[in-house]
C-alpha cells in the first residue's frame, strides 16, 4: 500500500471528474514507463521473528536508509516512508518492506534499481542483526506475532476487514507481492490492456506461486497469499464483471469504484474513519460519517488505492497477482507484462488466446489456482500448456521492443520446463535439506 501522497483540494461538482482523473493517465507510446513495486519480510537473524516498529527494528530501518539521500515520510511525527526522486519506500501493515520504484523506460533500468534498493537494504538491516526475504506468506509467524505499523490508515483498515472477510488481517500482516505498473494509450488501449491483464492474472498467480508455508508447516497451498486474496472483501477485489462488458471504459469504471465502500479520508494530517460507506453515498451528502465534510479529488485519488481488484486501474494498470520471490523473479513478473501489452502484436496475440474465456471461467480459473497451480485447466487446457503460449508471446513482445530484455524470462521458463515454481522448490527443500524445518526457508530466499 502506498505512502499518503499530496492531497488534491478540487471539490468534485460531477461524476465526469472522475471519469476524467483516470483519463488523463493516457500516454503516447513514447512515454510508456514500467515502475515496479515489491514487498519483503523482515526477520531477526537470532529467532527469526518479525522485527518491532522499535527498537532495532522497521524504524531503524527506514532512518538508516537516509543516509542514502532518502528522505523521511512522517504520520503523527513518526517515520512511516522514504522518498528519493520519484522512487519511494513504504510500510505495509505487519512492516513488509516495500520499494516503488520510479517508472523507468527499460527493464534493464528496472533490474538495476532493484539491485541497488538491495544492497541498500542490506547494508542497513545487517548491523541491526535483520534479514528481509521475499516471500509469498509469512512462513512461520502467527496473526498475533505480527507487528502492526504506527500508521493512521492501518489501524481504520484493521478494524474494518473482519466485518467483510475472514482473511483480510492476513492479508495486511502476513503477505507480500510483486507488482508492476504500466501505461496504457487512450481509452481503447486501456481497456483491452486491462481485459487481457485480467484474464491472465490467475496464470501469472500460478507461475509466481511462492507461498506453500504457514505458521512452521506446509499449508497446502502452492500459494497462500492467493488464497488470501478470495477471503478478504468482495466489494473490492477480484475480477470485476464490468470490466468485460460492452461499452465499459473510463465512466463505467468510475461508475464501479464510486460504490466500493471507503476506508478514510484525510483532513489536517488526519485520517477520518468512513468505513463502510460508498463513495457515491459520501458524494451525494448521505454518509453520516462524513457529514461535515465535502468530497473532493484528493478524496478520490486515496479511494481509488484502496480499490484491490486483481488488476488496478490508476492513472495506469497495476498488476498484482503475483507472490513476492527470488530477485530473478521480481524482474521476471514486469518483463512478463511489459512482453504481453507493451508491443501491438502481443497484445492482440493475448487478447485473442483469452478471448473466448468468460468470466465465470476466469474466476473458476482464480478459485483453483492457489491449490492446483499450473495444473488448474481452463477452457479444456492446463495452465501449464496455456503458460508455452503466453510465454512465447511475452517474448516475442520483449523482442519487438528492441531493448534485449527477453532474458528477463528465463526464469518463467524454467518453471514452465519443469513445471516446478517457487513453491514446488521449497517443498521439496523442506522434505530433503531442511528435514521438515521451515524457518530455514526465511534464511535461504533472504535478499
Amino acid at each position: 500500500m502506498s505512502n499518503p501522497g499530496e492531497s488534491d483540494p478540487t471539490p468534485i461538482t460531477s461524476a465526469r471528474q472522475l471519469a476524467e482523473w483516470f483519463a488523463a493517465g493516457s500516454k503516447p507510446r513514447h512515454q510508456w514507463r514500467i515502475g515496479t513495486e515489491h514487498e519483503k519480510f523482515g526477520f531477526r537473524l537470532t529467532d527469526l521473528a518479525p522485527p518491532p516498529y522499535e527498537p532495532d527494528g522497521i524504524r531503524a530501518m527506514l532512518e538508516g536508509l537516509t543516509r542514502f539521500g532518502w528522505e523521511p515520510i512522517l504520520d503523527r511525527g513518526n517515520p512511516i516512508g522514504l522518498k528519493r526522486g520519484q522512487a519511494s519506500v513504504s510500510l505495509e501493515p505487519g512492516g513488509q518492506f516495500e520499494l516503488s520504484g520510479a517508472p523507468l523506460a527499460t527493464m534493464h533500468e528496472a533490474a538495476a534499481e532493484l539491485a541497488e534498493h538491495l544492497e541498500e537494504v542490506r547494508a542497513v538491516a545487517a548491523p541491526l542483526g535483520l534479514g528481509f526475504a521475499p516471500l509469498g506468506f509469512h512462513p512461520i509467524a502467527t496473526r498475533e506475532q505480527m507487528p502492526w505499523m504506527p500508521k493512521g490508515r492501518y489501524a481504520i483498515m484493521r478494524e474494518y476487514m473482519p466485518r467483510v472477510g475472514h482473511m483480510g488481517l492476513d492479508m495486511m500482516l502476513r503477505t507480500c507481492t510483486v507488482q508492476v505498473n504500466l501505461d496504457f494509450g487512450d481509452e481503447a488501449d486501456m481497456v483491452e490492456k486491462l481485459r487481457v491483464s485480467l484474464a491472465l492474472q490467475p496464470l501469472a498467480t500460478a507461475l509466481f506461486a511462492n507461498s506453500p508455508f504457514a505458521e512452521g508447516k506446509v499449508n497446502g497451498y502452492r500459494t497462500l497469499r492467493g488464497k488470501v486474496w478470495t477471503d478478504t472483501d468482495p466489494d473490492r477485489t477480484g475480477i470485476p464483471s464490468v470490466v468485460f462488458e460492452d461499452g465499459f471504459g473510463f465512466d463505467r469504471f468510475a461508475a464501479w469504484v464510486l460504490d466500493v465502500p471507503m476506508y478514510f479520508i484525510m483532513r489536517d494530517g488526519q485520517w477520518i474513519d468512513a468505513a463502510g460507506m460508498s463513495f457515491r453515498a459520501f458524494l451525494e451528502g448521505r454518509a453520516e460519517k462524513l457529514k461535515d465534510y465535502s468530497a473532493t479529488m484528493g478524496d478520490w485519488a486515496d479511494h481509488v488505492t484502496t480499490v484491490f481488484t486483481d488488476v488496478r486501474l490508476k492513472r495506469f494498470l497495476e498488476m498484482r497477482g503475483a507472490d513476492a520471490g527470488a530477485p530473478s523473479f521480481l524482474n521476471a513478473l514486469p518483463a512478463f507484462w511489459v512482453g504481453l501489452i507493451y508491443d501491438d502484436a502481443a497484445q492482440k496475440a493475448a487478447r485473442a488466446l483469452t478471448k473466448g474465456w468468460s468470466v465465470a471461467e476466469i474466476r473458476a480459473l482464480r478459485e483453483a489456482v492457489p491449490k492446483d497451480g499450473l495444473t488448474a485447466t481452463i477452457g479444456g487446457r492446463s495452465l501449464l500448456d496455456v503458460a508455452r503460449d503466453v510465454l512465447a508471446i511475452a517474448r516475442g513482445g520483449l523482442v519487438a521492443r528492441g531493448f534485449d530484455e527477453a532474458g528477463f524470462l528465463d526464469p518463467l521458463d524454467a518453471v514452465v520446463a519443469t513445471g516446478q515454481t517457487q513453491a514446488d522448490r521449497w517443498l521439496d527443500r523442506c522434505a530433503t535439506a531442511w528435514g521438515g524445518d521451515v524457518g530455514k526457508v526465511l534464511g535461504e530466499a533472504a535478499v
